[in-house]
């Protein structure tokens, strides 16, 4: 890959693209990578595994994973938790999105969504669905899943029907374990778990057309769990422009502003 290590970029493959990237034909174009600044730091729950996170009405809505898993509404100030509801401790927690004033949040491996008001974080639904849950974002019309495989679907916001899917390649070779999503003005922007990287995703085609490098975002990560405490967490102010990344059981939430490409 050109543009930046290479290491970085076996962490994208599936091992079978990994395997079988020596053969594969060189890209005509190098992918972007951005750099970012950050603009300002919140307190975040070290006790939240984050993830699911989005911005809606000047709060953070999260969800969390691990037993008892929880919805919850943040004050992005301070990251106080204004409000949380748990789930069953048979429910793994998952991605969350809010959309038409209702957030709807995934479980890991039980097929499961839930439908929250979110105002107030009241139960209105429960829907079926079939595969894993990790990251989940909407555009508006439909909800975006992700579950670990190098493809995302679209399913109805009401019924949670798949209505398509595409798979999600990085210079025509298959990306997996994709994981947090964010709609962000036209693109998927999606956290790859256990990689310091978010990928820009064309939804139409599901072609890499950037990667965010925030390798350097925080540095000093003592005292976290390096194999689970890894970032994972995109929110976005769409009427204030504003980027917020965090992490699972992080202690800092972070408003960062991209700069590059490079």
């Amino acid at each position: 890959m050109r543009g930046w290590p290479a290491v970085l970029f076996l962490l994208l493959l599936t091992p079978a693209a990994a395997a079988a990237q020596t053969a594969a034909p060189p890209a005509a174009t190098p992918v972007p990578v951005y750099g970012f600044e950050v603009v300002r730091t919140y307190p975040h729950d070290r006790r939240a595994f984050t993830q699911g996170l989005a911005f809606h009405d000047g709060e953070l809505l999260e969800s969390t994973g691990r037993y008892p898993s929880t919805v919850r509404r943040v004050r992005l100030e301070d990251g106080v938790v204004l409000q949380s509801r748990e789930l069953d401790d048979v429910y793994f927690g998952e991605g969350l999105t809010e959309i038409d004033g209702r957030v709807v949040t995934l479980t890991w491996t039980s097929g499961k969504a839930f439908v929250w008001d979110a105002d107030d974080l009241t139960l209105i639904a429960e829907h079926a669905y079939a595969g894993e849950g990790w990251g989940l974002t909407d555009d508006g019309a439909r909800l975006i899943l992700s579950d670990g495989t190098p493809t995302l679907r679209f399913l109805d916001p009401l019924t949670l029907t798949e209505t398509g899917r595409v798979a999600v390649t990085l210079d025509g070779r298959p990306v997996s374990r994709i994981n947090e999503l964010e709609w962000i003005e036209g693109e998927v922007f999606a956290n790859v778990w256990h990689t310091d990287l978010i990928l820009r995703i064309d939804p139409a085609t599901g072609v890499v057309t950037g990667v965010v490098d925030l390798t350097a975002l925080m540095p000093d990560r003592s005292g976290l769990d390096p194999t689970d405490a890894v970032l994972n967490g995109i929110a976005w102010d769409a009427e204030g422009r504003r980027l917020f990344v965090t992490g699972k059981n992080w202690p800092t939430l972070f408003e960062i502003r991209l700069t590059g490409p490079r």
